[in-house]
């Protein structure tokens, strides 16, 4: 089947205007969103959590030091290995199956995760499948998607407008349900949770195959049709065959890298210290061999980059350094994923009674049940376009629904029946996901008017919106003294800046990597992308992990000002060099 007929049977099924098949895929996006971040949002809690009330509520003592060290570790594999998942899907296996193996993968790393007591060895067990099972996973997922709007570039935007969609959605149910019943029942209930809307999602996703056709499957390249006279150039502007050499440094920083990303979090546990005859008064062995590894790979990408053709040469040199400032962004918005959980539970005042306790009830209500309505309405027309075709897969979804109805059912009634309440930890956390759905489509319609910014400014202001989060916080803990907690108006209102922040910064760099960088090149590239991010999350990690040691040493306050100026100062730095950006994208807008 040609992908122009398996597109024109997909879109006999039409939901919204949209094939079928997007819904499909939006659902099966949305459980595993809802797993990855239910799961992640629970993951410092639990390191650092001491026992509370009973085993129920045991978590593993660690400091902030201890757990981001780990947690940056499992942050940085996360996007390492879709790289390695993107090929083998491409040369083995296709999308589809990568992505029930992946899926397949992570729902046994939950079940580990979930197990009585949670072992350290299923503990570590589960988080490798997770590791795993997201690079095969992650990449693959808008595979498809593209695949299904090849012949329809029009359609495009919006499919992926609601797309995106369905990963927030994914993110914001996750994070609420997973981590209410991890902090009111117990870590392995929240874990459990998160693992059986995974493997429900997987089996949803299999039984769609009537609908979806071949898309996903691995299909052979025809060698046989000529190419067209363009193709041909690109294939000359873009020939640079890998060197001996150049095999011989990746083989080097690959090998630092990995063993720096593991040593990290034994060496702060005290378990092993590879690099420990290393050390020096000044720097720690580890952190030495990780400048001599990033040395290396500047090197190394320099020197290929070097090799191309003056336009390719300075466009993907505009690719590094856009890359290079979104390290800074995702080194303080990722704060969220480490020392913002640690600051909601120990230096927010959460506690709620009489008005204020009815109030946020009612309010949580609205957040809960009108986006469930809102999805809930969405199952509904996919079921009635597709019930001849997929009715296992719809029913399927109509248990997952079920289940999160009555989650959120429980929930909603167990807060109201309270006269006295205390706002869970993971609570917060949602706040990104709600902004990010409230926001995106008006903030997006900036890059539509006469007003769209050039790529330097939308950094820059994404930056200084960040900036601005951590300033509030800074601020409201300078109220804060031992025993007086800040008000949960500070980290609503950051959230709402670093979310605006994301939405400058988050969605177009992609977006300039395709349109930057040739074709055959852009696998290169996305995977340069996804290093700088690694590297960024393992930074935001170790930088996370310092709170306690900062608000010991001087204030906590001095912790969120150290992140106020990282990310103003990286603005201003964007925004100057905006004319060599402009220069180096040769017209690209």
């Amino acid at each position: 089947m040609s992908a122009e007929t398996a597109n024109s049977d997909l879109f006999k099924s039409k939901v919204l205007g949209h094939p079928a098949g997007l819904f499909v895929l939006f659902f099966t996006e949305m459980w595993e969103r809802f797993s990855f971040y239910g799961m992640r949002v629970l993951l410092i809690q639990f390191l650092t959590a001491k026992v509370i009330f009973g085993d129920a509520f045991s978590g593993w003592g660690w400091s902030a030091e201890q757990a981001g060290a780990l947690y940056g570790t499992y942050a940085m594999l996360l996007y390492l290995t879709p790289i390695l998942g993107g090929v083998i899907a491409d040369k083995y296996i296709g999308s589809r199956w990568a992505v029930i193996v992946g899926a397949i993968i992570m729902t046994l790393g939950h079940a580990s995760m979930a197990a009585e007591g949670i072992s350290k060895l299923w503990f570590f067990v589960g988080l490798a499948c997770l590791v795993i099972g997201t690079g095969f996973f992650k990449p693959n997922m808008p595979s498809i998607l593209g695949e299904m709007y090849k012949s329809l570039p029009d359609k495009k935007d919006g499919a992926y407008t609601i797309f995106y969609m369905g990963v927030n959605s994914g993110a914001f149910f996750g994070m609420m349900l997973c981590g209410y019943l991890a902090e009111t029942q117990g870590w392995h209930y929240g874990f459990g949770l998160a693992g059986i809307f995974m493997l429900l999602g997987t089996i949803q996703f299999w039984l769609a195959k009537p609908l979806m056709g071949d898309l996903g499957e691995l299909k052979k390249v025809d060698t046989t049709v000529a190419k067209t006279p363009e193709q041909i150039k690109e294939d000359e502007e873009t020939k640079n065959p890998y060197t001996l050499i150049d095999y011989i440094l990746i083989g080097i920083v690959s090998v630092i890298g990995l063993l720096y990303a593991f040593n990290d979090p034994l060496s702060k546990n005290g378990v092993l210290d590879l690099f420990a005859f290393l050390d020096t008064e000044a720097l720690r062995g580890q952190n030495m061999m990780a400048i001599i590894a990033l040395v290396t790979f500047l090197y190394l990408v320099i020197s290929r980059i070097l090799r191309y053709g003056k336009v390719i040469r300075d466009r993907m040199f505009a690719v590094i350094l856009l890359a290079f400032f979104l390290m800074f962004f995702f080194m303080s918005f990722e704060q969220g994923a480490t020392s913002l959980v640690l600051v909601a539970r120990d230096y927010v005042d959460r506690s709620l009674e009489g008005t204020a306790l009815l109030a946020f009830n009612i309010i949580n209500t609205c957040l809960t049940v009108i986006p469930l309505l809102i999805i809930s309405w969405v199952l509904v027309l996919l079921a009635k376009a597709t019930w001849s075709k997929i009715a296992m897969s719809n029913i399927i979804l109509f248990i997952c629904f079920a289940g999160i109805w009555a989650m959120a059912i429980y929930m909603l009634n167990a807060e109201f029946n309270k006269e006295v309440s205390e706002i869970t930890v993971s609570w917060f956390s949602i706040l990104n996901s709600f902004f990010i759905i409230s926001l995106a489509s008006t903030v997006s319609k900036l890059w539509d008017s006469k007003y769209n910014p050039p790529a330097a400014f939308k950094y820059g202001i994404g930056l200084i919106f960040v900036a601005i989060g951590f300033l509030i916080l800074g601020l409201g803990s300078m109220g804060a003294t031992e025993g007086v907690k800040m008000s949960i108006i500070f980290l609503i209102l950051t959230y709402l800046f670093h979310t605006l922040g994301e939405l400058f910064i988050s969605p177009v760099g992609l977006s300039y990597v395709s349109k930057l960088v040739p074709g055959k090149m852009l696998a290169f590239m996305f995977g340069m992308w996804y290093l700088a991010l690694a590297i960024a999350q393992k930074f935001a990690a170790i930088l996370g992990g310092q709170i306690e040691n900062i608000k010991e040493e001087y204030s906590l306050s001095h912790f969120f000002f150290l992140f106020t100026l990282i990310p103003a100062a990286a603005a201003v730095m964007v925004m100057l060099v905006n004319p060599l950006l402009k220069k180096l994208m040769h017209g690209v807008r």
